[in-house]
């Protein structure tokens, strides 16, 4: 059946381009504003001392050429990008920051972090090499340190009252963004991917935490709505691919958008922008609060970890959960912890019966061509 698009997606959209103007009220309001790039970012302690968190990590070509004038060409673009837009005076986002939180993930953000803090005030999360338990008693040492920090620096008090406000509010709103995924377990999925993605991504530019949940919830609803009546947006047949890898917003067009056009149905991601960024609750009755959201994000499963058990546990449950015919891994040029770790997921594919397809890429235009080739092959093969 031919239908419509919910007009509700348009409205994530919306937040996105007009994300700035809530931001200046924010600040208009006397509001402090943190600028932060990763997923793990503890956010609650960010909300608990006060603080509007907001991403600044760059998905445009647009000012990677300002970036290179202080960093090398062959480095990561959304390093270039997310640097480039700060260097260049462009990202209001980045104007609007009281701080920015950086975090010890992978050495080309390390590095840029240091030029970060040339232009605004930059703090750097000293994050864990791996999992287990002296990894975590570290990172929760370093939490308690950063919570200690923006009491100090900006006089705020952050209390168990406001961390635990904080928590339940998250594990909401990661609640709904589950549950918003989870309809892409249908067959056939009720809404492309790419939307899907680019909704998750304009929900962060809703600051009011209780607007973001409804908003969520309320495209959910629409969208299930639609289908059980009878709405089929997505071709029955179409093959269902999971993505994993990198953060794709700046390749989404050319990765996510090839795979559709191509006819695959992208009914997961993996990665940061998905199930990976919103799995996992917090319990809001731990005796320590800090040391629960410490837990929580590092059991992040991500590719600067090592090992990374968690990444390959996630994706054997998602690959049986969503009913993947074939898994396309996206990593960004230079990008070292996911190019070589794509060797391990590659085998866990082939153990599982799954077929795979590892492409690495970044924002330009340059390999779009050769890029839907790919793409195309493989879900020639998946038929």
């Amino acid at each position: 059946m031919a239908c419509e698009l919910p007009e509700r997606f348009e409205e994530f959209s919306e937040a996105r381009r007009n994300g700035f103007l809530r931001v200046k009220h924010i600040k208009e309001q006397g509001g402090r504003v943190a600028g932060v790039f990763c997923t793990f970012t503890p956010l609650e302690i960010l909300d608990a001392a006060g603080f509007t968190p907001v991403s600044l990590c760059g998905m445009s070509a647009e000012t990677i050429p300002a970036a290179e004038a202080h960093l090398p060409k062959n480095l990561c673009p959304l390093i270039k990008s997310s640097y480039g837009f700060a260097v260049s005076d462009k990202c209001p986002y980045t104007y609007y920051s009281d701080l920015i939180v950086g975090e010890t993930t992978c050495d080309g953000k390390k590095k840029m972090y240091e030029l970060l803090g040339e232009l605004k005030q930059t703090y750097i999360l000293r994050l864990p090499q791996g999992p287990g338990t002296e990894a975590l008693a570290q990172w929760t040492a370093e939490l308690h340190r950063f919570a200690a920090f923006l009491e100090e620096r900006f006089g705020v008090r952050i209390t168990d009252e406001k961390l635990r406000a904080a928590i339940v509010s998250r594990n909401e709103e990661r609640e709904a963004r589950l549950r918003l995924m989870e309809l892409q377990k249908h067959t056939p999925p009720p809404a492309s991917g790419a939307q899907l993605y680019q909704t998750l991504d304009g929900a962060g530019f809703l600051f009011d935490a209780r607007e973001r949940i409804e908003r969520l919830d309320g495209l959910r609803a629409e969208i299930e709505a639609r289908w059980e009546a009878g709405e089929r947006p997505v071709a029955p047949g179409a093959k269902r691919i999971l993505v994993t890898g990198c953060p794709i917003g700046g390749v989404l067009k050319k990765t996510v958008g090839a795979i559709e056009d191509s006819g695959g149905a992208v009914v997961c991601f993996e990665n940061c922008g998905g199930v990976k960024a919103a799995a996992g609750r917090i319990d809001p009755q731990a005796p320590d609060l800090i040391a629960a959201i410490a837990a929580r994000y590092l059991r992040i499963g991500c590719a600067v970890l090592s090992p990374d058990e968690e990444r390959r546990e996630l994706l054997r449950r998602l690959t049986r959960d969503y009913a993947i015919d074939g898994v396309v891994e996206v990593d960004l040029q230079a990008c070292t912890p996911y190019t070589v770790e794509a060797h391990g997921v590659g085998a866990l594919m082939r153990e599982l019966g799954v077929p795979y397809l590892a492409v690495e890429t970044d924002y330009s235009e340059g390999d779009l061509g050769q890029l839907r080739t790919r793409l195309e092959a493989f879900l020639e093969m998946l038929r």
